[in-house]
């Protein structure tokens, strides 16, 4: 998206209307001021780092290896990153005897290069998967070992580098009931949710493992559901650390003011909890350009999913998926929608950028 001419009067303006003070700033004049340095010490501030997936069939050379301002603002904003698509399976296990660990390898090295931690996504989920997966004839032992192998090959090479790994991805439906499209769960049942849990802890036993999912923002059938499941594998000593929500919210809907209580039902249980994939999309008036209403409100929903994740005692990771429009998954996938992340094209700041700075700092404060 084009960033508005003007940008600068946009901002000022929406922060007006939120009660907050901000001034934009352009990429590379931070002034200290930056999501990770204003966060508290106990919660890690992150990006996905975009490459793969939708970005193979966009008219630009892969973002993270190629695009240098991406890369500083990546590295000087955020205390973590998560793979967008580089860990998933099409992407890093493209044939069944053949992995991809290029792409991977090089956000793990930028990671430590930059004093950033690493959330590993993800292991078992019913999309992304290559055909030779979904298409292929396998007995059930044969496809046991197969997921066996992956998460022991993958986990494994990075023991010791990833601080949480989404295990579980959306194996839930609306219904709350298991997703068949999962071959693994179709062919292997349920309780091979538990067997990924365990070779992943195997294979890193310093990683946090992670459920994760999206619309879990509010109470409902699918939160009931994934509360019954965490009880049952805390129950078999099955090592879950972790309940996450996505966070990918449309402005056609309300803001989640329930997530914090959401989060606290999982806290309770004593596992972390964590935001993973946050972005707000809008309907974008004819023109492409948000008003200062819409980015008003933009930035509301994600000071909301901050502020919950700050309320609950071990919400201890904090995702946006992706901080600026020009690589947002978005548009592709919801075209009638835009504008979801915090930052132009361009790297200059929308207010939601600077709610959540001003929400981390107050944090940082208390």
């Amino acid at each position: 998206m084009r960033k508005p001419s003007l940008a600068t009067v946009a901002v000022l303006a929406t922060a007006a209307l939120l009660g907050f003070t901000a001034q934009p700033v352009q990429a590379g004049h931070d002034h200290g001021k930056t999501l990770r340095s204003a966060a508290p010490r106990d919660l890690r501030v992150g990006s996905a780092v975009a490459g793969g997936g939708h970005h193979v069939d966009q008219p630009y050379p892969d973002p993270f290896p190629n695009d240098k301002q991406y890369r500083k603002v990546l590295a000087r904003e955020f205390s973590s990153v998560s793979p967008e698509n580089q860990m998933k399976w099409e992407f890093i296990h493209p044939e069944r005897y053949r992995y991809n660990f290029g792409p991977a390898d090089a956000i793990v090295k930028f990671a430590r290069q930059h004093g950033q931690a690493v959330r590993g996504h993800t292991l078992l989920w019913h999309s992304q998967n290559p055909a030779w997966l979904t298409e292929g004839t396998f007995t059930k032992a044969e496809l046991r070992q197969i997921l066996k192998s992956h998460i022991y090959t993958v986990v494994g090479r990075y023991r010791g580098q990833i601080h949480q790994w989404d295990v579980a991805n959306e194996i839930f439906n609306e219904n709350g009931e298991y997703r068949q499209e999962n071959i693994f769960i179709r062919e292997l049942g349920p309780g091979i949710v538990a067997d990924a849990f365990r070779w992943a802890h195997q294979a890193d036993p310093r990683a946090q493992l992670f459920l994760n999912d999206y619309g879990v923002d509010w109470p409902g059938t699918k939160v009931d559901a994934y509360e019954a499941l965490a009880k049952e594998l805390l129950a078999a000593k099955v090592p879950l650390h972790g309940f996450a929500s996505q966070a990918h919210l449309s402005m056609r809907y309300g803001a989640p003011d329930q997530l914090g209580a959401v989060l606290q039902r999982f806290d309770d249980l004593g596992l972390y909890t964590a935001i993973t994939e946050l972005d707000v999309r809008m309907d974008l008036p004819e023109g492409g350009v948000p008003t200062a209403e819409q980015l008003a409100t933009q930035a509301r929903y994600y000071r909301t999913v901050l502020d919950a994740c700050l309320a609950v005692d071990d919400c201890n990771s904090f995702t946006i998926w992706g901080f600026t429009d020009k690589y947002s998954w978005v548009p592709v996938f919801f075209p009638a929608e835009g504008a979801a992340t915090v930052m132009w094209d361009d790297f200059t700041r929308k207010p939601a950028y600077f709610a959540l700075r001003e929400g981390l700092a107050q944090a940082r404060r208390r």
